[in-house]
């Protein structure tokens, strides 16, 4: 077996794209929800800017809410616009294993650098169904790359050191997208070795790199869509060594994103997830990822005023940091 993207590839900035919305993708009857022509305009602008690698079809990525043709297309016109300039791990989560290998294969056959996935959530699995889960994937594609996805309230736990450990056995996992650099994060680190690169969000990466500096090498971010300045610079810091710029950036992305977690917690932030992101992103600016998709389209106006904050704020630091590079 012979992988395309391996673990010792997995550095800077992973950015997850939305997946464009048309004017009435918040209703039921839409019959084609995806704006394929922006999806092309923020393809561009990411790698344009700089990102190291995109990622789709997350959680505000919406491949919950996205019809099988929507996510065929939307997949489609992504690898075909990136056209092997940087990698693009593509989201093939479902609810059942099949399903979600034969979505799989798909993306790997349109020419997906490998895949982003998460698990099925419909029940919480154990350590054994975990690891059953990601070993059937790879025995079914076993030149796949998998970026897999830990995320506590999505899949209904966090992944452990001990459950990490047998999953750093399966050698298509080449990465995860951790969700929040706290005292865990040691014990996973030890836990994958080499094996899997752990991947923090960009205002953790200052705290991980001080932690375990040897293995900070990529983050993964959703604010690329509002602008690739601040991370950029980051990145360029934590590169050089730059312990002060990077701790002042990092203190101003946790400021810009205060206002981003109604009631200051995770938990409720993960019930308006995709109604929370789209927002701030298009109050940013630079992409229009328009309204969220049934059933997540509803939200409360001081929780959406809080992520229109969000994105206005870190427009500034776009403006702020531009002017670095």
């Amino acid at each position: 077996m012979s992988l395309r993207f391996t673990a010792q590839q997995v550095r800077g900035i992973y950015n997850i794209m939305p997946t464009p919305a048309v004017p009435g993708a918040d209703r039921w009857d839409c019959e084609d929800s995806v704006d394929y022509d922006e999806t092309v305009r923020i393809v561009n602008m990411l790698i344009e800017n700089q990102v190291d690698a995109i990622m789709t079809n997350g959680t505000f990525g919406e491949g919950a809410t996205l019809t099988e043709p929507e996510w065929r297309k939307f997949n489609e016109t992504v690898i075909r616009t990136v056209n092997g300039r940087v990698p693009v791990f593509a989201g093939a989560t479902t609810l059942n294993t099949r399903d979600t290998i034969r979505r799989s294969k798909e993306l790997m056959e349109m020419g997906a650098t490998g895949l982003f996935l998460g698990r099925p959530m419909w029940q919480e699995m154990d350590e054994d169904a975990i690891v059953g889960y990601y070993s059937d994937v790879a025995e079914a594609l076993p030149d796949a790359p998998i970026i897999l996805y830990d995320n506590p309230e999505a899949f209904k736990g966090k992944i452990t050191p001990r459950t990490y450990a047998r999953l750093a056995k399966i050698p298509n996992i080449i990465a995860a997208k951790y969700i929040s650099v706290s005292a865990q994060y040691l014990a996973d680190v030890a836990a994958v070795g080499d094996n899997i690169v752990l991947m923090p969000m960009d205002s953790d990466w200052y705290y991980a790199w001080k932690w375990a500096p040897d293995k900070a090498k990529a983050i993964w971010t959703g604010s690329g869509n509002c602008g690739m300045a601040p991370l950029l610079v980051l990145k360029k810091a934590i590169e050089s060594g730059d312990e002060e710029l990077a701790k002042q950036v990092t203190l101003d992305l946790r400021d810009a994103y205060s206002t981003l977690f109604p009631k200051g917690n995770f938990h409720d932030f993960s019930i308006y997830n995709i109604q929370l992101e789209k927002i701030r992103f298009n109050a940013a600016g630079l992409v229009n990822a328009g309204p969220a998709r049934p059933p997540y389209n509803r939200i409360s106006e001081e929780y959406a005023e809080g992520a229109r904050l969000v994105g206005r704020k870190y427009a500034a630091l776009q403006e702020k940091y531009s002017k670095m590079l």
